[in-house]
């Protein structure tokens, strides 16, 4: 079995993991380890931008107001304050290392958010993920002492008390290489988790399909606590169409006048100012909630958001992929309403950690939205998720610069010696298709404690199932991916009972009212998890 020792191992190659390689790289051995391709996570689709005060009239204060308002109560101020006191100096990085941000003559174009008190979002006409992706890939392919490892998919974290061996701390990984459909060892004083979030929990999403809670089952598993993983992001508006699998219609369609209506089936008329004075400018949640109520209300299978005011010239300006991407669908944004749904978009919670990105295991970091910060609560505000994963990135990369080294013992290959090739992977893909409706229908935007304990009865059933063919067949991607989520759809159903009251992305039938004081949703893993196990068993 093939292995390999690097000073940091990287898992992820959306925007945290490789701000966090350029950071690392001047004075470290990297290795960015992905499943797919390095284009392949969700950074890449984000079309909004990222939030930043860089104009006069804005200021930090708003920007912080603004986080604890969308967030609910549950925002940490100390993360709060750190993130938005970064984000201006996160601009002028990218800007130094060549994203080509939209310009008003010689200054930042910025766009204006639901839930932004001012214009302050950063962008790349209506595609800056894929623009910062594209930049970052070009300059981690360039930069010496980073080695990428495309094509490989996380299957566990090794960690001393897992090999029976004194202290506390994580040692490497082990990773499924699908060229060679072998797992390979990665030893690591230092390993950072970039993985993203779980929007495949859901049977609608706009995550890419790498977004499979990889890093937070990891991690639990580990040792680690998760924190508010209730708390996931219904994105308001995501394009309603028969061909079309998850295609975002983004935030900024609403910050430039975009108006939501009921269809002419159902009247025609506008219904955002019947739920929230701050119309279509309220955030996220409210206006997911208000959609699913208007579409439930009059039995409609999506709702319009009308662009069509504008000026065909303005729409190229500022969206030009999204008319392209409807005008291939016959749909022309310029004359007529884009049908839009609410989809899984962003998952809040995640692997607990400092203001540095640790974890609860020593040697072991969490950046991006695969961690819990503090920053989101119980609602993410729009286009502060980017902007997070650069301002952990670089923490995290200061804070293993200045760790003490540390002495590794030889870590074992993967035992596959006992195991033998499925002979039936339909019992993989019928399970995966289970998780992600019985988690539309019964933990989506509107729960019940009914839907919860269904939801926790069946997940129950499919993890024995899961676990046993984990315990008897070889390991590939798809499994592992069944694996972390029926995992992570575990630790959602979880946190959703034991929050017993309706705040931020967390609405309950049963407990309709805020409960005080606030406080996060915090779960610790059973003792069971924390046993060492026998070096000759597989993790």
């Amino acid at each position: 079995m093939a292995s390999h020792d690097f000073d940091v191992l990287i898992v992820g190659s959306g925007l945290a993991g490789l701000s966090a390689a350029l950071h690392l790289a001047p004075t470290h051995r990297v290795a960015v380890i992905t499943k797919r391709a390095l284009q392949d996570g969700s950074s890449g689709w984000a079309q909004g931008g990222i939030a930043a005060v860089l104009a006069d009239d804005d200021s930090f204060a708003a920007h912080i107001e603004d986080t604890l308002v969308a967030g609910a109560g549950l925002c940490d101020l100390a993360t709060t304050r750190f993130v938005v006191e970064n984000a201006p100096a996160s601009i002028a990085w990218l800007r130094e290392l060549g994203v080509p941000f939209t310009l008003e003559g010689d200054q930042l174009h910025l766009t204006r958010e639901g839930g932004h008190s001012a214009r302050r979002i950063a962008h790349v006409t209506d595609a800056t993920g894929a623009a910062v992706q594209r930049t970052l890939i070009e300059v981690v392919r360039a930069t010496p002492g980073i080695t990428v490892f495309e094509h490989h998919t996380l299957v566990d974290l090794i960690t001393t008390r897992k090999l029976g061996l004194p202290g506390h701390r994580c040692l490497g990984l082990y990773a499924l290489d699908s060229d060679t459909d072998s797992v390979v060892t990665f030893r690591a004083p230092q390993t950072i988790l970039a993985t993203g979030g779980a929007g495949k929990v859901y049977l609608y999403t706009t995550n890419p399909d790498t977004a499979t809670g990889d890093g937070i089952a990891a991690a639990w598993r580990a040792g680690c606590r998760v924190a508010n993983m209730e708390f996931i992001q219904f994105h308001p508006t995501g394009l309603y169409h028969p061909h079309e699998k998850s295609f975002l219609i983004s935030e900024a369609v609403r910050g430039e006048g975009g108006r939501l209506l009921l269809p002419p089936s159902a009247g025609g008329t506008r219904f955002m100012l019947d739920h929230d004075p701050r119309a279509e400018l309220a955030p996220r949640d409210v206006v997911a909630r208000a959609i699913d109520f208007e579409m439930k209300k009059h039995g409609l299978d999506c709702v319009h958001l009308d662009i069509s005011h504008q000026s065909p010239a303005f729409l190229q300006e500022h969206f030009p992929n999204i008319l392209a991407h409807c005008a291939s669908l016959g749909i022309d944004i310029t004359k007529e309403p884009i049908p839009v749904v609410p989809t899984a978009h962003f998952t809040c919670g995640g692997v607990l950690t400092d203001l540095a990105g640790r974890t609860d295991l020593p040697g072991l970091h969490a950046v991006g939205e695969v961690a819990c910060t503090g920053l989101h609560g119980a609602n993410r505000l729009a286009s502060n998720s980017l902007l997070e994963c650069m301002v952990f990135a670089r923490a995290a990369a200061q804070a293993i610069a200045a760790a003490p080294a540390a002495e590794l013992p030889a870590l074992p290959a993967w035992d596959d010696s006992r195991v033998t090739d499925a002979d039936e992977c339909v019992v993989i893909s019928h399970n995966w298709d289970e998780l992600r409706r019985f988690m539309w229908d019964y933990v989506g935007i509107v729960r019940t404690n009914k839907r919860l304990e269904r939801a926790a009865h069946r997940i129950a059933t499919l993890q024995g199932e899961i676990n046993e063919f984990y315990a008897h067949f070889h390991v590939t991607r798809d499994l592992l991916e069944l694996r972390n989520l029926v995992q992570v759809a575990d630790l959602i159903v979880q946190s959703a009972q034991m929050r017993r009251e309706s705040r931020g992305l967390h609405f309950s039938r049963d407990y309709p009212e805020l409960a005080a004081p606030a406080a996060p949703t915090i779960l610790v893993p059973p003792l069971a998890r924390r046993t060492a196990d026998k070096p000759s068993l597989r993790p």
